[in-house]
């Protein structure tokens, strides 16, 4: 395929490539099309590749957009070199934050039969955004007055908030405080329609990240939740492995993990 091979000074050769070596390059990549450049130099090696995995409370936003785009590029360029790529989105639906989103919601359709008569705050820390309402819009359209309390009973022995000026650490203990009353009080009034309000939520704003998702042209094969290691006893085998070891201690009425002895900054 070279032509030609000519000495042109010191530490210098000219190599011209003959134009039919060329061409034989052209050909094979066009007879080899989309698959022109990929290997099988990883064939049978398997990745799980996780990314994204935004708390389902709200809609993604451009950060999450930037590591879909990263993550979804480096699927493809591994499945490229021959990897076996599952794309995997680790979905956060236990704990506190889905809990305050299930009140926010049920909040503001509270808001939507309210009187004037009947005073009931939407906590500064609980979740603004009119997707919110949105929510809220929907749950009405779908279930009239079926998770209605009375007012009274939601605000029942829950701590007053402090000042709106106040910006300490004490107001801020409290405000949490008054939030965690609230979340107490809607498991209490809604019973089992609480886990309801719960599943609406996460299943909408789950929808709405798959669609956002989708549309740029990322797709994840397993969608994991978090909840399901709680539902299959995991987490609790992994706190008594952790027990028995004795990386764990109590301290301020929690549970924690002694990681600083594996290089960690810090506690967990």
């Amino acid at each position: 395929g070279v032509a030609e091979v000519e000495i042109a000074g010191p530490g210098f050769l000219n190599i011209t490539v003959a134009a039919g070596a060329q061409g034989v390059v052209a050909a094979e990549i066009v007879a080899a099309g989309a698959a022109y450049g990929s290997s099988d130099a990883f064939a049978g090696e398997k990745i799980n590749l996780e990314f994204v995995s935004a708390n389902p409370t709200g809609p993604l936003h451009v950060g999450h957009g930037r590591g879909a785009a990263y993550g979804g590029s480096l699927c493809t360029l591994l499945a490229f070199a021959g990897w076996d790529v599952t794309s995997e989105y680790y979905v956060n639906d236990a704990g506190r934050q889905m809990d305050i989103l299930a009140l926010s919601t049920w909040l503001r359709y509270l808001e939507l039969h309210r009187q004037p008569d009947e005073p009931l705050p939407f906590p500064a820390n609980a979740y603004q955004g009119e997707y919110v309402r949105e929510m809220a819009r929907q749950m009405l359209a779908a279930h009239a007055e079926r998770f209605l309390r009375a007012p009274a009973g939601v605000i029942d022995g829950v701590p007053p908030l402090p000042d709106p000026g106040r910006t300490d650490a004490a107001a801020a203990q409290i405000r949490e405080a008054h939030l965690d009353a609230l979340i107490a009080n809607a498991k209490r009034l809604l019973g089992e329609e609480w886990q309801y309000v719960h599943d609406f939520v996460l299943t909408e704003q789950l929808a709405d990240c798959r669609s956002d998702l989708e549309e740029s042209g990322v797709h994840f094969d397993v969608w994991f939740s978090e909840q399901s290691l709680f539902a299959t006893g995991l987490v609790a085998r992994g706190v008594e492995r952790l027990q028995k070891a004795g990386h764990l201690y109590l301290q301020d009425g929690a549970l924690w993990f002694r990681s600083t002895a594996f290089g960690d900054e810090k506690d967990r």
